[in-house]
């Protein structure tokens, strides 16, 4: 039997793990504890993505919604809800969700990994050293950075944390002149503080829990928020949220998944949401690379080719962000990241001239196959099903006339969402 081995146990190495062991594989997950106390603040999605990997006991660590406020670009109007999420509770949750379906987590550091075509030796402390047949690489920004590599604006960001009186719980984002801060306070008193900032602008390291708590210190949303204790000096860790696309997120018997492939700036999206985003179908990846080793370059560029297209799509969507802030146009932190990583629209404009059908690897059931599917501006990887019809034979129907009776095999309700679904993409009759 192949011996899969993931080394890291966060959201991404879960959903691979589960993913994996609901196929039958023999799995086992090498973890270190985090080393700083972290809260989240997860959307929907989130939970919906969490659900889907089968991490349930994670997923009900998350709180109810509570209010956020938005002050970006000098609008402090702008109130929505997000639930807050404790990092420390929810890692100790995916663990259990591991080794309620049968798979091993081992509390352990990877000291060395020895690669070769015939496996993987991983020497962990403590322990004997492991060996894996197939290795995925889940790590997050931990993992080693082997490989070309794609980066964004050098970033860092400085994490507070404090004890308060027990209250409601909310959070709150604010921008900055020099970057954004994003802070949150949990029912049970704990709050954070988090600012990120242009890695070249920072002061020596013996001076930051002063200068954070001076910076908290210039913020009416802090005050609000916190109160007179917030002003204080107080715990701090520094972690890098630099943008990294990997050129290589896989080999012929490894594969890299969430932040370990692809790490975005914060501000473009969640970073649970971000990791599960390039995890959830990774196990189909690697089923195919091992049970069909003709179809594994073809399962290697279906994943690949996923992850530069979400890398893409998250690092779009942060730019865009950083676009809305119009207060500090010359500054060189908002200069920079409204700009990068290039000027390509977020969503491409409807244009029929652009829909065509081709051959591309998609996902069925529990492995990669090349399929017909149809690319569009918008969706350049390709189309398959549209609520389970497949899209390329009416495509390729209506190129060669006959889109009226390809539609009419199609039952009322499903024949008004094709149709409904060619005007979208710019057809007129």
């Amino acid at each position: 039997m192949t011996e899969i081995v993931v080394l890291g146990a966060g959201p991404a190495g879960a959903a691979v793990a589960l993913g994996l062991r609901r196929l039958g594989y023999s799995v086992q997950v090498v973890s270190e504890w985090r080393r700083f106390a972290a809260v989240e603040g997860v959307s929907q999605r989130v939970l919906d993505g969490l659900r889907q990997a089968g991490l349930d006991r994670a997923l009900a660590c998350a709180a109810a919604p509570s209010p956020r406020r938005v002050q970006w670009n000098g609008d402090g109007k702008s109130i929505n809800q997000e639930c807050l999420l404790d990092r420390p509770q929810f890692d100790a949750a995916i663990r259990e969700d591991l080794r309620a379906a049968g798979i091993e987590v081992l509390e352990a550091r990877v000291l060395k990994v020895e690669s070769t075509g015939d496996g993987h030796l991983i020497h962990i402390e403590p322990g004997e050293p492991l060996r894996a047949d197939f290795l995925v690489e889940a790590r997050g920004r931990q993992a080693p950075l082997a490989g070309g590599r794609l980066r964004g604006p050098e970033t860092l960001s400085l994490l507070n944390q404090w004890q308060n009186a027990p209250g409601q719980p909310a959070s709150a984002v604010e921008s900055l002149p020099d970057g954004w801060a994003w802070m949150a306070r949990l029912t049970d008193g704990r709050c954070y503080w988090q600012i990120t900032l242009d890695a070249r602008d920072l002061p020596p390291k013996e001076q930051l829990p002063d200068y954070c708590a001076h910076r908290r210190s210039e913020s009416v949303l802090v005050r609000e928020l916190f109160g007179a204790q917030a002003l204080q000096p107080a715990s701090l860790h520094a972690r890098s949220s630099t943008a990294i696309l990997f050129h290589e997120a896989s080999g012929p018997n490894w594969l890299r998944v969430g932040d370990a492939a692809m790490a975005v700036d914060p501000l473009s999206g969640n970073g649970i949401f971000q990791s599960l985003s390039s995890a959830l179908q990774a196990s189909a990846v690697i089923n195919t690379m091992i049970q069909r080793p003709e179809c594994a370059e073809l399962a290697r560029r279906f994943h690949q080719r996923r992850v530069e297209h979400l890398f893409l799509r998250f690092a779009r969507t942060g730019r865009d962000f950083y676009a809305l802030e119009q207060r500090w146009p010359d500054a060189a932190f908002w200069l920079d990241r409204r700009t990068w990583p290039d000027a390509e629209p977020m969503h491409a404009p409807a244009d029929f001239s652009q829909v065509r059908v081709e051959r591309a690897p998609v996902i069925h059931g529990d492995l990669i196959e090349e399929a017909n599917v149809v690319v569009t501006a918008d969706q350049p990887l390709g189309i398959w099903h549209l609520q389970g019809i497949e899209l390329a034979p009416i495509v390729s129907a209506l190129h060669r006339g006959e889109l009226t009776q390809a539609l009419a095999t199609l039952p009322e309700q499903p024949r008004r969402l094709v149709q409904g679904w060619l005007l979208a993409q710019g057809y007129r009759p």
